[in-house]
């Protein structure tokens, strides 16, 4: 996709507090337990083991991270920390599957000001558009109006700022990248 995650890593190092949204991994279309119950997909798993060695090597590996209750959301935090071993602080959060863009704004609020790099996961359209809310005028507009296309299974939108989460409002971060799991995978 282009996307030279080295060059975006050296980019986010200058930015104080980080923030990784990430839309579940691949998930099977539908079950008879329901939309919450849907599980990953082979494909799923490897995407989510993908992304993981991205951020591993790109040194975001996240301080916090707040995933939605769902089972793919879980299933794809599961195989992420598998690759980030017990640095993060996890959350689930019912919220996060169910409330929308405020659910949001309320978990990067939660955000210790110890934490310095800090992971949502949860679903579409919630995240596509909450990140649209949060990308400040520095951010490329070539990248915020990717967003409008919403984000594909595994894909992490990255902000940057210099204001601990809890400070954070609309339109206070920069938006530093979108990026597939197929972006982590050409570049590792």
């Amino acid at each position: 996709m282009g996307n030279s995650l080295k060059k975006i890593a050296k980019k986010a190092s200058a930015y104080d507090y980080i923030l990784l949204i990430m839309r579940h991994a691949k998930t099977e279309p539908s079950n008879d337990r329901g939309d919450f119950q849907r599980e990953l997909t082979e494909k799923g798993l490897k995407q989510a083991k993908i992304v993981a060695k991205g951020l591993i090597a790109m040194d975001l590996v996240p301080d916090s991270i707040s995933c939605s209750g769902a089972v793919r959301t879980q299933q794809t935090l599961k195989k992420m920390l598998k690759r980030f071993g017990d640095k993060p602080d996890v959350v689930t959060r019912q919220s996060l599957y169910e409330e929308g863009m405020g659910a949001v704004i309320d978990e990067i609020a939660q955000v210790k000001d110890s934490h310095h790099i800090a992971m949502i996961i949860g679903h579409e359209p919630t995240l596509s558009i909450s990140s649209q809310w949060l990308a400040n005028q520095d951010s490329d507009s070539d990248v915020l109006d990717s967003l409008n296309l919403g984000l594909s299974n595994g894909t992490v939108v990255l902000f940057g700022s210099q204001k601990p989460f809890s400070q954070w409002q609309t339109h206070d971060a920069e938006l530093l990248a979108v990026l597939t799991p197929k972006d982590f995978e050409h570049d590792l």
